[in-house]
């Protein structure tokens, strides 16, 4: 079964996030995801800042963009995957 299209990273903190994020996005890679969205909340923003300052360092990132308000502004994070 394919990963969700979505990480909810809430109530985490910085080092567990980053463990979870790093499984969930190999995971969701080798499921052939284009894309997937990641929820830190808004919050302090230690963890948003945690997290966007990881991605791109990730080998399998594309790309990444703060969610439009619909889906979630500064409280979520969009990431394309590579190819």
């Amino acid at each position: 079964m394919p990963p969700s299209l979505e990480l909810d990273l809430h109530s985490l903190t910085v080092d567990e996030a980053l463990v979870k994020l790093d499984q969930y996005l190999y995971d969701s890679y080798v499921a052939g995801l284009p894309y997937v969205r990641i929820v830190h909340g808004k919050g302090t923003g230690a963890l948003r800042q945690a997290i966007r300052k990881e991605l791109p360092k990730h080998p399998l990132i594309k790309s990444f963009t703060a969610a439009s308000p619909r889906e979630g502004g500064e409280g979520a994070t969009i990431v394309t995957l590579k190819d």
